[in-house]
C-alpha cells in the first residue's frame, strides 16, 4: 500500500503561502524563462534534483505559470517523517518493493486529469548542481505508457547563482518536450541537451 496524496483545504493553502514567504526570505529573486502552449492538459514536470529546495521551486513555478493542483512523489521513509506533505500533494514510493508499481500507476492516474501537475525527479536521487548526463530511471517510461490522455511533458532546470549578492538568485528554465517518443532514453537525451543549453545561458549572464 502507498500513501496517496491529499489536499487539505487549509494546509494546502498554507503550503502555497509558506512557499512564497520562504522563497522571498531566502532568495534575492526568482527569474523564470520559458514558454508553453497551455491546452488545459495535465502537466508532468521533469526537474533536476539538486537540493531540499526543489519542491518549493516547483510549487512556485506552478503557481506562476501552470496553476494546476500540485502533486509530488516522495520516498515512503521521508513522507512518514513529514506527513504534513501528504496533505499538500505528496505521495509515497518505496524503492525495491512491490508497491513501486502501485506508485507508478497512481502517478499515471493523476496525469489523466487536466487539473493536475505532477513533479518527478526521474534520476531518482539528488545530484550535484554540476552533474552532467542525467540518467532517467525506467519508471518514467512506464508512467508515460500508462497515461490515458495527452499530457504536457515539461522540462525544468533550476540553477541558483549568487553573483555579487548575499542571497542567491534562482534561474528557472522550462520548455515543453516536443518529441513523439515516450522511451525514457529519448526523453533523457532531450533533457540533457536542454540542461546544457541552460548552463550556457546562465554562464552568459555573468558577462
Amino acid at each position: 500500500m502507498i500513501y496517496r496524496a491529499k489536499h487539505h483545504p487549509i494546509l494546502y493553502t498554507f503550503f502555497k503561502l509558506y512557499t512564497l514567504w520562504k522563497i522571498k526570505r531566502n532568495f534575492n529573486s526568482i527569474v523564470i524563462t520559458g514558454d508553453h502552449n497551455n491546452k488545459d492538459l495535465p502537466v508532468l514536470l521533469i526537474s533536476n534534483h539538486i537540493s531540499w529546495w526543489d519542491g518549493f521551486w516547483a510549487m512556485y513555478l506552478n503557481m506562476k505559470i501552470f496553476r494546476r493542483r500540485f502533486y509530488f512523489m516522495m520516498t515512503e521513509e521521508q513522507l512518514k517523517k513529514y506527513m504534513f506533505f501528504n496533505k499538500t500533494g505528496g505521495y509515497s514510493v518505496k524503492k525495491g518493493s512491490k508497491s513501486v508499481v502501485e506508485s507508478l500507476d497512481y502517478t499515471a492516474d493523476l496525469l489523466s486529469n487536466g487539473d493536475n501537475l505532477v513533479l518527478i525527479f526521474p534520476q531518482g536521487e539528488i545530484n550535484s548542481l554540476y552533474a552532467r548526463n542525467f540518467r532517467f530511471e525506467k519508471g518514467l517510461e512506464y508512467v508515460l505508457k500508462k497515461i490515458r490522455s495527452k499530457v504536457h511533458i515539461i522540462f525544468t532546470v533550476n540553477l541558483p547563482d549568487y553573483f555579487s549578492c548575499t542571497k542567491p538568485t534562482v534561474f528557472m528554465y522550462f520548455r515543453e518536450y516536443s518529441g513523439d517518443s515516450l522511451f525514457a532514453p529519448d526523453i533523457e537525451k532531450e533533457y540533457n541537451l536542454f540542461y546544457e543549453s541552460c548552463l550556457v545561458k546562465n554562464y552568459q549572464k555573468k558577462g
